[in-house]
């Protein structure tokens, strides 16, 4: 199996390095694909451009074993990213080995608003990092999705190439990259919440600062 994992990375940091971790090992996935967004559709511009969060990637990945590759897909094609775009040219790649789309809550929650939503699930399984002790409130539409598609047991995954919705609890490390942004706009240290190689690219080249 792969795992597709989307975001803007701006900047990358340890929450998305762990979480990615674990979803590779206890999914047993063949290789996970850090996908960076060029533009996301519902969400105000990246601040930092394109290839510097590709080059934050970089530095954030080059110590990672065979398991961690970056797709840059999104980044080369320009303009909004639509997930549905990307999926289905990976699928047009891959065949039919299963895909994961890796979501988290807050975006999993948000589906219903993305472009032809529906399409993803013939295009990829959706797996969705759960928060312990979380209370769901879905919208109608998406609640429907889950009781049709949810499985417990993530070896169905990899029985088929898409269409299931499987929700796994990884370590919860409260750190994002809004607050990451600001702690550095006023001027404050960022230390232990992303790879220093990556904080170095930051301050050597002030990003964020302002």
């Amino acid at each position: 199996m792969i795992g597709i994992y989307g975001g803007t990375f701006d900047p990358v940091h340890y929450g998305h390095l762990r979480a990615a971790l674990e979803v590779r090992e206890d999914l047993e996935l063949r290789e996970l694909r850090f996908l960076p967004c060029h533009q996301p559709p519902h969400r105000p511009p990246p601040v930092a451009d394109p290839q510097t969060r590709l080059r934050m990637l970089e530095i954030a990945l080059a110590d990672a074993d065979g398991g961690f590759v970056l797709d840059t897909r999104e980044l080369d094609r320009g303009g909004p990213s639509y997930m549905v775009d990307t999926l289905s040219s990976i699928r047009k790649e891959t065949g039919e080995e299963p895909l994961c789309l890796i979501l988290g809550l807050d975006a999993f929650l948000a589906l219903p608003a993305w472009h032809r939503w529906r399409r993803l699930f013939s295009l990829a399984h959706i797996v969705v990092l759960q928060r312990p002790d979380y209370d769901i409130e879905y919208a109608e539409d998406l609640k429907h999705c889950v009781e049709e598609r949810q499985v417990t047991d993530p070896t169905q995954l990899a029985a088929q190439p898409d269409g299931m919705i499987y929700f796994l609890e990884v370590t919860q490390l409260a750190i994002a990259s809004t607050s990451i942004r600001r702690m550095l706009r006023e001027g404050r240290s960022a230390k232990y919440l992303l790879p220093d190689a990556v904080l170095e690219l930051i301050h050597r080249e002030s990003l964020y600062a302002k």
